[in-house]
C-alpha cells in the first residue's frame, strides 16, 4: 500500500495549489504502477525540455501552457504554471538547438524563437537554463546517497555508478513532476537492495583511450543479459571522467543499465565483495578485443563518399577536451565541402572563449556550438549530409 507523508497528502490535496497538486497526482499513479510503498526527497534533477521534437504532435501556435499541462503533467485540464520544488536543484538538458546560432545549424529562426520562449517559460518556473548533457561538468554533482532524477540516460549511469547517488532512467514526465513536487517514487536504483551487481563483467582486452572506452561500454551494453548490474573487474589503466562519461553514454545505448560498478573505482565496489553484497554473481561474462572489433563493424559504415559532416561533442565536451581541439587545428583550415561542429556546454565554451580555444577553433572554419548536438536537433539541421563522422556511439 503506498504511503504519503503530511507533506505529500497536502500537495495531493491541492493546498499548494494545483500545478503541484497534478504533478502529485501523476506521481501517485507512477508510484502505483511500479508498486512503490512511498516516495523519496529528491534534490536535484535535470530536465530534456524546450522545444524538443517530441512535441511535434502538437500545432505551430498552441498555448505552452496547454502543452505543459497535457504533455508533463498528463492533464486533461489547463493548468497555470507554477514553479518547481526550492529544495529541488531543476537545470535543463541538452537543448533542441544552440540558441544563438540557429543559422549555423541549418534551423529556422522561428524556431529558434519558439525554442526561446518554452525555455523562458521553464525559466520563470525556477528551472536553470544550462543545456548540459553534462552537467557534472557544470557544477551539478549528486553526492553518493543522495537522489535525483535525470532525463540524459548517460547521466543516470554516471551519477548512479561514479557518485554513488540514486537515480533511475525515468521519462520526461516523470522528471518534470519530480522537479515540480521534489518526490518521486522509492523504486528501482532509489532502494539500496536493488543496487548490487549480479553480473561480473571480465574485461580481457586493452582500453585506455576515451574512444576505447566508447567502444567498451557499447560492447558490454550488447552482451550483457537483460535486467542485470554488471561490475567490471580487468587489468586497465585507471580512467578518468572523460572516459567514464564516453563509457557511460555508450553502455546506455546498447543496454537498459543504469548502475555499472567497477572495482576499485567506483564507490559502491571498492572490492567485488562490496559491489555484489557479499553474493556470488548470477552471471558472468568476458570482452576481449575481437569482440571491440565488432562493435566496431556494427557502429561504423564505411561508407562510399566524401566526408562532409563532422560533429564532435556527444556527450558535451570537457574544457580539457577543447583544448586539446585547438592545439590540433590551430592554423589549419577546414576543408571548404565540410562542417564542423563542436558542442559544448555554456559555461564550458565562456571558459574556453577566455583561453583562446574558441578563437583558435573556429579560426579553422569549425564552429563551436553549444546545448544542443545533431541526436537531439531536428533532422534539418543534417539531413543535407551525404557523409558523416561522430565521436561518440550514441550519435
Amino acid at each position: 500500500m503506498l504511503k504519503l507523508t503530511d507533506f505529500e497528502k497536502t500537495m495531493l490535496d491541492g493546498k499548494m495549489g494545483k500545478f503541484k497538486q497534478k504533478a502529485m497526482e501523476f506521481n501517485v499513479r507512477y508510484a502505483k504502477v511500479l508498486g512503490a510503498a512511498g516516495f523519496c526527497e529528491v534534490s536535484r534533477a535535470t530536465l530534456f525540455i524546450g522545444a524538443q521534437h517530441y512535441l511535434d504532435c502538437y500545432g505551430v501556435n498552441e498555448d505552452y501552457k496547454k502543452i505543459f499541462s497535457e504533455f508533463y503533467l498528463c492533464s486533461d485540464e489547463e493548468v497555470e504554471l507554477g514553479e518547481v520544488a526550492t529544495e529541488c536543484k531543476v537545470q535543463t538538458c541538452a537543448a533542441s538547438c544552440d540558441m544563438w546560432n540557429c543559422e549555423k545549424t541549418h534551423l529556422s529562426k522561428e524556431y529558434s524563437d519558439k525554442n526561446k520562449t518554452y525555455t523562458e517559460a521553464a525559466k520563470k518556473m525556477g528551472v536553470k537554463i544550462v543545456e548540459s548533457c553534462t552537467p557534472y561538468y557544470v557544477g551539478w554533482v549528486p553526492l553518493m546517497g543522495e537522489h535525483f532524477l535525470s532525463t540524459e540516460s548517460s547521466n543516470v549511469v554516471i551519477s548512479n555508478s561514479f557518485f554513488g547517488a540514486y537515480g533511475n532512467s525515468d521519462g520526461v514526465e516523470a522528471a518534470v513532476c519530480a522537479a515540480i513536487t521534489g518526490r518521486t517514487p522509492k523504486w528501482g536504483m532509489h532502494i539500496k537492495e536493488n543496487r548490487y551487481a549480479d553480473c561480473l563483467v571480465k574485461v580481457n582486452c586493452d582500453v585506455e583511450s576515451v574512444a576505447e572506452w566508447d567502444i567498451l561500454g557499447y560492447t558490454i551494453g550488447r552482451k550483457l543479459p537483460k535486467n542485470v548490474i554488471p561490475v567490471l573487474v580487468g587489468d586497465f589503466k585507471r580512467p578518468e571522467i572523460n572516459r567514464m562519461r564516453q563509457f557511460s553514454s555508450s553502455i546506455s545505448v546498447s543496454s537498459a543499465t543504469e548502475l555499472c560498478h567497477i572495482v576499485g573505482i567506483t564507490p559502491e565496489a571498492q572490492t567485488l565483495e562490496m559491489a555484489t553484497g557479499g553474493k556470488p554473481c548470477k552471471y558472468e561474462i568476458e570482452i576481449t578485443k575481437d569482440d571491440l572489433v565488432e562493435s566496431l563493424a556494427i557502429i561504423c559504415d564505411p561508407g562510399s563518399g566524401a566526408v562532409d559532416y563532422v560533429s564532435i561533442g556527444c556527450p558535451h565536451l570537457a574544457l580539457d577536451e577543447l583544448k586539446e581541439i585547438s592545439e590540433y587545428i590551430k592554423g589549419k583550415k577546414v576543408k571548404k565541402s565540410v562542417e564542423l561542429l563542436v558542442w559544448t556546454d555554456y559555461a564550458t565554451k565562456a571558459m574556453a572563449d577566455v583561453n583562446g580555444y574558441t578563437k583558435d577553433i573556429e579560426s579553422s572554419g569549425a564552429f563551436v556550438l553549444t546545448g544542443s548536438c545533431p541526436i537531439v536537433m531536428r533532422e534539418e539541421s543534417h539531413k543535407h549530409a551525404t557523409g558523416m563522422v561522430m565521436n561518440g556511439v550514441k550519435q
